[in-house]
């Protein structure tokens, strides 16, 4: 064995061992799907009818021949977590992914109104639903999720609460816009400040007033009844929203909801440090609501 030879075994020695996944991660987190020529997984540009606008969308459409499952997921507030390696990882699942901007919300038309965001959740849900974009984009109508991070926990507990089509909702880190940590009105309006940007058409005071004077309106416990009657997935964290979310399965619970997955993580209102785990989380509950082909 030559000196250069000897050289390279040892270097190789050296490198440190690549440990394979846990056994409990599905497949599709870290590992591509073997491509499809004929019906290769694609992104597509949506523009979705939302009161007398179009809101801005983005279809990542699955490989396959389809007709696909597919998840709605709504952002935060102001959503500089747009969970889109969330969107990467489903859709390696199989499952469609959509995600959308609220009116006002990063370059979509219109002006930012809380009301107005599960109002645009509904309208996604029901651009999906039309037959001709169903086709276009490989949706199976009969297999919608809805999904949403933060203050998009709280459109999905509406949207869902009210929708008995959809196979089941999920929350991640949800925020109850009405219950607003238990903040008084100037506490609302120092929060609004930190989350104003990429937002038109309002401003902190315009925000903290509508928080303010909506908080029974805004309030997701009275959603509660029409969540128990579907799967329900609960993630959260150690942001301080865990208690609300507690209480809401509580809520569904006492409605007669059996269907609910709840899952606490140590980590930030972002899941900063666990996107591997929040993306298993995710895709093991979208399989026991319509289990992986083959």
């Amino acid at each position: 064995m030559t000196k250069a030879i000897l050289l390279i075994a040892a270097a190789a020695l050296a490198l440190p061992a690549i440990a394979a996944p846990p056994s409990d991660i599905p497949a599709a987190v870290y590992t591509d799907p073997v491509h499809d020529a004929a019906n290769p997984a694609r992104m597509e540009v949506l523009h979705i009818p939302s009161g007398d606008l179009e809101i801005n969308g983005v279809a990542y459409v699955a490989a396959g021949k389809g007709p696909h499952p597919t998840v709605v997921i709504c952002h935060g507030w102001p959503g500089n977590e747009k969970n889109l390696d969330l969107a990467q990882a489903v859709r390696r699942a199989g499952w469609n992914a959509i995600t959308f901007n609220y009116r006002g919300a990063w370059g979509s038309p219109g002006a930012f109104r809380f009301a107005q965001n599960p109002q645009d959740a509904r309208a996604v849900l029901a651009f999906l639903r039309d037959p001709a974009n169903a086709a276009r984009l490989g949706v199976d109508p009969a297999k919608l999720v809805i999904m949403g991070h933060s203050m998009g926990g709280w459109v999905t507990t509406l949207v869902a609460g009210d929708d008995e089509r959809l196979l089941g909702a999920g929350l991640i880190s949800a925020a109850n816009m009405g219950v607003m940590r238990g903040l008084d009105r100037e506490g609302i309006l120092n929060l609004a400040r930190e989350n104003s940007e990429a937002l038109a058409g309002t401003s902190p005071e315009r925000m903290a007033e509508e928080l303010d004077t909506n908080r029974a309106a805004f309030d997701f416990l009275g959603a509660a009844p029409g969540l128990a009657r579907k799967p329900l997935l609960v993630l959260s964290s150690e942001d301080g929203l865990a208690p609300q979310t507690d209480a809401l399965v509580a809520a569904v619970r006492q409605s007669g909801g059996t269907r609910v997955t709840t899952y606490h993580a140590a980590t930030d209102h972002s899941w900063s440090d666990r996107r591997i785990d929040l993306a298993a989380q995710v895709i093991r509950w979208l399989e026991t609501l319509v289990p992986p082909a083959g």
